[in-house]
This record gives C-alpha cells, structure tokens and sequence, in this order.
C-alpha cells in the first residue's frame, strides 16, 4: 500500500480577478475550491491511474469535512487523525500573476501529534510512505524525523517531497526519491545554479547523502533525474499552462506509481512528467486520459 502524509492539508480557494487593483473592491470572475495539501494531491493522482492510496494526516472543522467528503467522493481511502482545531485555507489568486496566500495551519495537540506517529507502528516492509509538504508550527521541529524513524524502523520505504532541514535530516535514512526544484536545490546548498551541469552535480550529493534517486524540477524547461546509473534530462510536452498548482506533486505521484511496478526509474521518470505536465495543462488535477495522451510526447535523454 501507498501512504500519503500530509500534516498541514488545506482548502485550496481558487479566485481569479481579472485586472487587480490593490486598495479598490476587486470581483472575482468565478470561484473553485479544492482539496489542497501535497500528500492529498499524491493520493489524487495515484487513485486517477488505478493506484490504491491511502491519505493519512491531520483533518479538522468544517473545512476537514469538505476535504473528506470530496475524497470519498473520489474513492480515495482515508484514515485522517481527527483535530480540535479547523484545517486552514489557502487563497489562490490568479490576476496577470499568481499570488498565493496560505494559512499557518491549527494548533496540534500533542494528544493528536502522537495518534499519527502510532500509524507508523502498524506499517509493512511492502508498504510506501509518500511525505509531503510543510507541518503546522505546532508540530516540533523533529517531527518528520520520527515518521521517518518509525517507517524505516519497519524496513518500509519512504519518499519525502521538503526543504530544508528536514529534508536534509531525512536523507541518511535513504528516502526512495526527493524532488526539490531547482531554486530548493540553491537554497539547500546556499549557491546560485546556472547550468544543467551545476544542477547536476547539487543533485548528486542528495544521491551521495543517502537519496535513491533525485527528480530537480525546472518549471518550464523539464526536469532532470540523478539515479546510480546516470542523468537524464526530461522535455515537458508542449500545452497551454493553466494550473502550478499540484504539479510537483502530480510528478511524483506518477514516478511512485510506475515505479513499485516496474522498478524502471526512466519509466517511471517519463510518467512523472506526463502526470505532472497534465495537471499543469488543467483548471484541477489530471484525469487519467490526459496523462496518458501526454506520455508519448514525454522526451527523456541521457546526459
């Protein structure tokens, strides 16, 4: 089974305004709400290309109750710690720029904190453990470390889509995959990255740190994967680009997906760009169809 983790999912508030005034009354064209947290996008995207998925994480309110519902609308599994506090929405506004204005997240009670760290306990050597996204700042600093103690502990595998430290913590216990994109990557290492050659060599020090295999994102111009065995470069198809949102975690749901299938990282590579470009190509996530309408323009070079 395939466990997504998300620690601080949201209301995703879609508002598009057609010409912005800072200051004046603004009316939006239209609205949409989603389903929003890294983990959650994951489980999305799996379910969408037949993967069975469940979604973990901390789920509260009313606003908790519109992201299970939509879930069980979609058929995608939850086992969601129930919390006091009501989980945050973020404002997505899409004007001439897209400008992002997220909630911290609610408090966690310690209570709650240890309901989610027991789920590890009961985890397979079979299973794999999808970590994404940002922890409400309730949470402390260490906690991604103890999920990850408990998962490995378990011989279970794990991929961690982070930043910082807790990325930098998490990769001696050798994360089946990371994916910064490349800004992540500079912040990570402190240094400015112009070439794919620089790029290149940032990313295989995660591979050196403990990571089996580095996705670098690079919005428009693809991506680049960093295995054992070589680097490869990734094209995105050509599309009219609607949608940032989710994209990321589009990409990594289609490599995992592939991937504890056919153990083929450029396989697997190739539909996590097809999944991700689909989502970007899109008001919501990619449906099924359109990921796999993209996977034969997906190009992949070895480099």
């Amino acid at each position: 089974m395939i466990y997504t983790i998300t620690l601080n999912p949201s209301i995703d508030y879609v508002v598009p305004v057609k010409e912005l005034t800072i200051g004046k009354l603004n009316y939006m064209e239209n609205d949409l709400k989603l389903p929003g947290g890294k983990g959650i996008n994951v489980s999305r995207i799996l379910k969408e290309i037949n993967v069975e998925t469940t979604a973990l994480g901390f789920i509260g309110g009313f606003t908790g109750d519109f992201i299970s519902d939509w879930l069980e609308k979609d058929r995608v599994k939850t086992d969601f710690i129930p919390i006091e506090g009501d989980t945050r929405i973020n404002i997505k506004l899409k004007s001439d720029a897209e400008t992002e204005i997220n909630g911290q997240g609610p408090v966690i009670t310690n209570a709650e904190a240890y309901q989610l760290l027991t789920q590890m306990e009961s985890a397979e050597s079979t299973d794999t453990f999808i970590l994404s996204g940002s922890k409400p700042p309730s949470l402390p600093a260490n906690y991604y470390s103890k999920m990850i103690e408990g998962i490995t502990g378990k011989e279970a595998e794990f991929v961690i889509d982070t930043t910082g430290e807790a990325l930098k913590k998490a990769l001696p216990y050798k994360p089946l995959l990371v994916k910064p994109n490349q800004h992540e990557l500079e912040q990570l290492f402190n240094v400015q990255l112009y070439t794919t050659e620089d790029i290149s060599h940032y990313g295989k020090k995660l591979l050196e740190a403990g990571a089996k295999h580095v996705i670098v994102s690079l919005a428009g111009d693809g991506a680049l994967l960093i295995t054992k065995d070589g680097i490869y470069k990734g094209i995105n198809p050509k599309g009219l680009v609607k949608n940032s949102v989710g994209a990321g975690d589009s990409m990594i749901a289609g490599f995992v997906g592939d991937y504890l299938v056919s153990h083929d990282p450029v396989k697997a590579f190739k539909m996590g760009i097809a999944s991700g470009s689909a989502t970007a190509f899109s008001n919501d996530l990619a449906k099924k169809e359109e990921i796999l309408s993209l996977l034969p323009q997906v190009e992949v070079t070895s480099i």
